[in-house]
């Protein structure tokens, strides 16, 4: 009996240590479902995924969160993971990119050339505030506010912000009306049918838009290799690209 019970636990302990856990990007999270659903498909196993800021997800994995996969928002949080050795080198490469908007309601939406010399009336109403990511930790509002400082506009802005947990928040800010604009990235617009784009950032306003991906080394088993394979594949490829990211 005491072999079997130790066989039973040695089954279940392998199974779980073949489901896999992907923390992604909150950006990414209608497009890494759609993933996980071709992926589940073609015969694996549900993945389960966890979507927040990447800076939340990082901290997650470095106090030992159990995850094979991490996805993010900036090379920042997949950089401190690596000079932790939490991720297996060899395993990281960039998967996709993404552009900065000036989103608002379509019913009222005003086309805004982001430009340098821009007045801030053009972005905001006066005493109105804007949506944005927590620029002192998630990745889409460090490049707003290196976008808003390279258009000479942080100074004037940064009281004005409304600063969210992660760039979904922002987005549902602007969505409910509780912020008449907000900046975000141009594939959580694709997926709000009351918002539209404004305006989008300059490339050279802030730093490139890469969302690099890596094995967590904890996590680092044949199907984490094969589902990091498979994201490079014709299919997830076209789902990226339906959602608008960019190569």
């Amino acid at each position: 009996m005491r072999c079997l019970l130790i066989a039973l636990l040695f089954m279940f302990s392998a199974g779980r240590a073949q489901a896999l856990t992907v923390f992604a990007a909150a950006s990414m999270t209608n497009a890494m479902q759609d993933i996980g659903a071709l992926w589940q498909a073609a015969g694996h196993k549900k993945i389960a995924f966890s979507f927040a800021s990447s800076s939340v997800l990082a901290l997650q994995i470095e106090n030992g969160a159990p995850a094979n996969l991490f996805i993010s928002a900036d090379e920042k949080w997949m950089d401190e993971l690596a000079a932790k050795k939490t991720i297996v080198p060899g395993t990281r490469a960039d998967l996709v990119g993404n552009a900065l908007v000036l989103v608002e309601p379509k019913a009222t939406l005003k086309p805004v050339n982001l430009a340098p010399g821009i007045k801030l009336s053009a972005i905001l109403p006066p005493k109105a505030r804007l949506a944005v990511g927590d620029p002192a930790h998630v990745p889409a509002g460090i490049y707003a506010q290196q976008a808003l400082t390279k258009l000479r506009l942080w100074n004037s802005l940064k009281a004005r912000l409304a600063p969210a947990d992660s760039v979904r928040s922002a987005l549902r800010l602007v969505e409910t009306g509780e912020a008449p604009a907000g900046i975000v990235y141009a594939t959580d617009v694709k997926i709000t049918p009351t918002l539209g784009v404004a305006g989008v950032f300059p490339e050279n306003s802030h730093e490139p838009i890469r969302y690099p991906v890596a094995i967590v080394a904890s996590g680092d088993t044949q199907e984490a290799k094969d589902f990091l394979a498979f994201l490079n594949t014709t299919p997830a490829g076209d789902v990226f690209e339906h959602y608008g990211f960019t190569k």
